[in-house]
């Protein structure tokens, strides 16, 4: 009977099992499909709205979230082991403090996002812009590309779409520090960290204020350097990125020998003061900016700075203070290929020299000898005469340290077998009063007190002198300015010491302040105007002609043009091939502020061949001849795919994350 009792017990059990397995849905195979068995998968637990948990994204202006998130990860933990977070819990310290909590804001919006009635709603996209915007230069100041996972395209959505700003709970925090701050007015000014940068640090500057005053203000690159550094200018203008008729274009050139610091660093802070005070409303900046056409290239030589700057960051033995003054006057003076700049120009002083007495010869956009491309061009004397070629260029200031003075043309002797020989230029008269604009306008430069350092012998005591009669050289970018364009261009020494202590900054900015907007502001002397033909025209390429300057100027695409003259009565004369010669008298006042205005229109002529011949002096070859046989394009192609294999080497917060993350974050890295 017992026996028979548990088998029953047995039987009910089996049964009960058997309607429990028949009851529930039969599990799917991949072979059910195929044999026709109808089975059904159990329906995968929906998504909920749940708490926000992760420490970096805690004061977001939502509460709630949802797994998978919009990068795809199933769970928190899976979120906050990925390199996205990581980079989140370090980018703080990463930027400097800069445009955070903003990219931790934007980055938690996708990687918590939030989370309304079981739904997910996605930020928007015009938030993501903004910052994109405002900070990608700060990821390109440590060589970091902008973090997939903010592409604005792929995870933000339109306003349309319906999406919510991700920055509103800090834009609230914002506004209620701001009612919380004493109402006490307080004179708006400019500010600005007076320290030395790295070439990164100074690329991210420049970008940073392009995008601080974007109506005014763009950057632009004009090539590389040997090892592959941007060499970046930022430009000033109403309209920024445009030649405009009849506005003026002048540029500053700092740190073209690597170890001469200081003039990189005054157009850097210039840069900063220029954005900063136009914005707030000074006027004077307001009226330079909108009347004239500002280039600022900070750095011709990234390479040799960078040599200089860890010379220096090296040098900290106090006891031999001799050497360090040595170093300091020659490391990092040249490239990377130890080639001084400064030296490294087509030498047209002394072709024009050499034809002087030529009955057709003028002193002006002398060809580039073919010779010249047969020697070694550094990659940056390469770009800055492409880069002088190809803007309309009147006025220009290029930076050096070891002396207090201004230098002007000719650099060159006129006498090979005198170092020291007083050789002007037909604008003799015209660069000295340059020259005096930026030194008087100095604070100590023009004073006869002023602190000479006599690394060349006496140089006199008003803050100018004649290149050639200071001390002579050929290949210079002065000389190479005046007689290959229309642009007249000085030499700023602007002290002995080459490399100043980073408290001297300040008073190097103070000193030299002034005179860097003075000199911008008095390429408006002189004369502007346009030359047109009979239907209005006009006509690019004529040449404007001053009786007793032996130096003309050529009119640029649209026929405008500009010509520095002191003060006087001058014989002006218009030409170009195909045309008759128009002649005007005018009288400059000495103390007209302003570029007086003189307008020609040319009739059609028959050429003359005697009249031809001004234009092109015989074996002269022609001024449009650059780098005919590609010398430089073969080599600078070599030289930099050499340059690159030897950089390999990752940003210096690359082993951080490849150690952090399992799989290495390559996506952090930039492509060039």
């Amino acid at each position: 009977m017992e026996f028979m009792r548990r088998k029953m017990k047995t039987i009910v059990f089996l049964n009960a099992l058997v309607t429990v397995i028949w009851c529930a849905s039969p599990r799917c195979n991949p072979e059910d499909e195929f044999l026709g068995r109808f089975c059904k998968e159990p329906e995968p637990e929906k998504p909920k709205c749940v708490d926000i948990m992760m420490n970096y994204c805690d004061d977001m202006s939502y509460t709630h979230t949802m797994f998978p998130n919009i990068l795809g990860h199933r769970t928190r933990e899976e979120a906050e082991l990925g390199p996205e977070y990581l980079l989140l819990s370090v980018v703080h310290n990463l930027l400097n403090g800069e445009c955070t909590p903003d990219i931790r804001m934007l980055g938690c919006s996708v990687l918590v996002p939030r989370c309304e009635k079981e739904k997910v709603l996605k930020p928007c996209r015009s938030t993501c812009e903004a910052v994109r915007k405002s900070c990608r230069h700060a990821f390109e100041g440590i060589e970091m590309a902008w973090p997939y996972f903010l592409d604005c395209d792929r995870f933000f959505v339109s306003d349309q779409e319906g999406c919510y700003d991700p920055l509103e709970g800090l834009r609230v925090t914002q506004e209620e520090d701001q009612a919380s701050i004493d109402n006490t007015p307080e004179e708006p000014h400019t500010v600005i960290q007076f320290s030395y940068q790295s070439n990164t640090q100074m690329n991210s500057i420049l970008k940073k204020t392009a995008a601080q005053c974007p109506e005014i203000a763009t950057t632009y690159s004009i090539g590389r350097s040997v090892e592959g550094k941007d060499l970046l200018v930022i430009e000033f203008s109403n309209n920024p990125g445009v030649h405009e008729l009849l506005e003026p274009e002048m540029k500053y050139i700092g740190n073209m020998h690597g170890n001469e610091v200081l003039g990189r660093q005054l157009l850097i802070y210039l840069t900063q003061y220029l954005c900063s005070e136009y914005l707030l409303g000074n006027q004077r900046i307001q009226s330079l900016i909108n009347t004239t056409r500002i280039h600022i290239l900070p750095s011709m030589n990234p390479d040799g700075y960078e040599l200089a700057a860890a010379e220096v960051q090296g040098t900290n033995d106090p006891e031999n203070e001799e050497a360090q003054n040595y170093h300091s006057w020659t490391l990092g003076r040249g490239n990377a290929q130890n080639i001084d700049l400064n030296r490294n120009f087509p030498d047209l002083t002394a072709v024009a020299y050499g034809r002087r007495r030529h009955r057709h010869f003028r002193s002006d956009h002398i060809p580039i000898p073919d010779a010249y491309w047969f020697d070694k061009v550094a990659p940056e004397t390469y770009a800055v005469m492409k880069w002088i070629r190809s803007i309309p260029f009147v006025l220009s200031a290029n930076f050096h340290g070891g002396e207090l003075v201004v230098s002007y043309p000719y650099d060159l002797s006129k006498h090979p077998l005198e170092e020291k020989m007083f050789s002007p230029t037909p604008d003799e008269q015209v660069f000295k009063q340059i020259a005096r604009t930026y030194a008087d306008a100095h604070a100590t430069m023009s004073g006869n007190n002023s602190e000479r350092c006599g690394s060349f012998g006496s140089i006199g005591q008003d803050g100018i002198i004649n290149g050639a009669k200071w001390y002579s050289f050929a290949g210079g970018m002065q000389d190479f300015n005046y007689l290959h364009t229309n642009c007249l261009e000085v030499t700023v020494e602007l002290g002995c010491d080459k490399f100043p202590a980073e408290e001297e900054l300040y008073t190097g900015w103070q000193d030299n302040k002034e005179a860097l907007l003075t000199f911008m502001e008095s390429v408006h002397r002189g004369i502007k105007g346009i030359v047109k033909d009979a239907d209005g025209n006009g006509i690019k390429g004529a040449r404007i002609s001053v009786r007793g300057i032996r130096h003309d100027i050529t009119t640029a695409e649209n026929g405008d043009y500009w010509r520095m003259l002191t003060a006087g009565i001058h014989i002006l004369t218009a030409s170009a091939p195909g045309y008759t010669r128009a002649m005007k008298k005018i009288h400059l006042p000495a103390r007209m502020q302003k570029a007086g205005r003189v307008d020609f229109v040319l009739q059609k002529a028959v050429v003359e061949p005697d009249i031809e011949e001004d234009y092109n002096i015989p074996s002269m070859g022609t001024y449009e001849r650059f780098d005919p046989y590609n010398q430089f394009e073969r080599y600078s192609i070599r030289e930099q795919n050499q340059n690159r294999e030897e950089r390999q080497e990752k940003p210096w917060w690359w082993s951080y994350f490849s150690r952090a993350h399992g799989s290495a974050p390559t996506w952090l890295l930039r492509i060039d």
